[in-house]
């Protein structure tokens, strides 16, 4: 029954295992008896390797059949075959099946502590590279040293990169100009309005020179990763950079949606809440991306980081959300109760496209991108990632353009004709209802 629950267990991790880049990993178990460990995932072209060495072997009981502990390759669909075939009994080990590609097995030791082997994938497809431990009553500690690649051209070349992000490294170089781009476009925009500049402006322009500098860093680590196995520290810079993005993007769409500098100087007591709220969580979920991205599937706390994770950045998307509605709220009883009913009304309009254009953004880049990244197949799984890049691009587009510094803004001026033309509409927007 154990083990049963282990393998069903091991299915969720199949389905939530990271999709970053796989380079090479070096991990420690200690003392495990879990009947499975998955480790990387990797997309093989038809010149795929994997080189594994295994080294401080120690088992707890050396009179066993080790036919049952090894190493093998699985795709995501052979492996639900695999388990169709335990429970219909047809094998009582996941190694006597034929739907894996076994890398070896314990009993090929020969007493020694360690073994290395270079395996050849020529079927292209995904893989993730499972260990295996049908004995129940022995435990395993070992040193594993995992690189898979695929080898390139005439001359051979090792790309770490997985078959379908080896592209990758191009298209983050890309958008990170497209960022240095917009930021001098801001810079332009700021300096030609530079009376009518909030400090909310300058805050948008850090947000954007941020992610440019993030998307850079991330380039250059997927770079090395293709070429060495190995980020060189770039991932350092990537983590911190990513940090720092994630807080200030949260923090903008928070102060924006408050009307913080257009609508007040100042910040209601709820309003920072949200913020000391969205702030230390933007913490807790780049130390699980951290911990998800560097330590892999095989820790035991792999998936309750990657749970962490989620609901983390769930709860910050849903409370960046609170300060826009009671912006809206505000503005609907202001729009009724005094005099410039057309200047609120504007307010509004501007307020309920931004709510609804942050619920847009949220739903495609934590739905819809993970959707693409299942159902795509792993040659073209960079797609998921230009099209969460895309809606990240037009997010912020849309904010730099609708919240511009501007001498005649709905927030301020409004001409007489449109006073009356809005005060029309307002008969009409009592009947409106989010």
């Amino acid at each position: 029954m154990g083990v049963s629950k282990s393998l069903v267990f091991c299915v969720l991790v199949f389905q939530l295992l990271s999709l970053s880049s796989a380079a090479i990993r070096f991990n420690e178990i200690r003392n495990d008896n879990r009947p499975i460990i998955p480790f990387d995932e990797f997309g093989f072209t038809h010149r795929g390797r994997l080189e594994l060495n295994v080294s401080k072997i120690s088992l707890s009981n050396p009179d066993l059949d080790f036919s049952k502990v090894g190493f093998f390759l699985c795709t995501h669909d052979s492996w639900l075959h695999v388990l169709q075939q335990l429970e219909d009994g047809e094998i009582t080990c996941v190694l006597q099946s034929d739907l894996i590609k076994q890398v070896f097995t314990f009993n090929n030791l020969n007493g020694k502590s360690e073994y290395s082997t270079i395996y050849s994938e020529n079927d292209a497809d995904q893989y993730t590279l499972v260990f295996a431990n049908c004995l129940q009553q022995l435990k395993v500690s070992m040193d594993v040293r995992s690189a898979m690649y695929n080898l390139e051209g005439r001359s051979n070349n090792r790309d770490y990169l997985s078959a379908g992000k080896t592209i990758l490294p191009r298209i983050y170089f890309l958008f990170s100009l497209i960022y240095f781009i917009l930021a001098g476009l801001w810079i332009h925009v700021l300096y030609r309005k530079r009376l009518t500049v909030f400090r909310i402006h300058f805050f948008m322009l850090a947000v954007v020179v941020l992610k440019a500098v993030n998307l850079l860093c991330e380039a250059e680590d997927k770079s090395y990763i293709k070429r060495t196995g190995s980020a060189h520290g770039w991932d350092v810079l990537f983590y911190m950079f990513s940090f720092l993005k994630g807080i200030t993007l949260f923090t903008l769409i928070v102060l924006i949606g408050t009307g913080w500098s257009f609508l007040k100087p100042y910040l209601q007591d709820k309003e920072k809440k949200v913020l000391m709220i969205v702030i230390p969580l933007q913490v807790v979920a780049n130390i699980a991306q951290v911990v998800i991205d560097e330590t892999g599937p095989y820790g035991q706390d792999w998936i309750t980081w990657k749970q962490v994770f989620l609901l983390v950045d769930v709860v910050c998307c849903c409370a960046v959300l609170f300060p826009i509605v009671w912006s809206i709220k505000n503005l609907r009883e202001a729009a009724r109760t005094d005099g410039k009913a057309a200047v609120n009304l504007m307010k509004l309009t501007l307020f309920r496209q931004y709510y609804i254009v942050v619920i847009c953004y949220i739903y495609f880049t934590r739905v819809v991108v993970y959707a693409l990244e299942t159902i795509t197949s792993y040659k073209y799984l960079w797609t998921s990632v230009v099209a969460g890049e895309l809606a990240t691009l037009a997010f912020y587009v849309f904010t730099g353009y609708k919240f511009k510094p501007e001498a005649h803004n709905p927030y301020f001026v409004i001409d007489d004709e449109e006073e009356e033309a809005a005060a029309e509409a307002l008969k009409l927007e009592e009947e409106f209802e989010l």
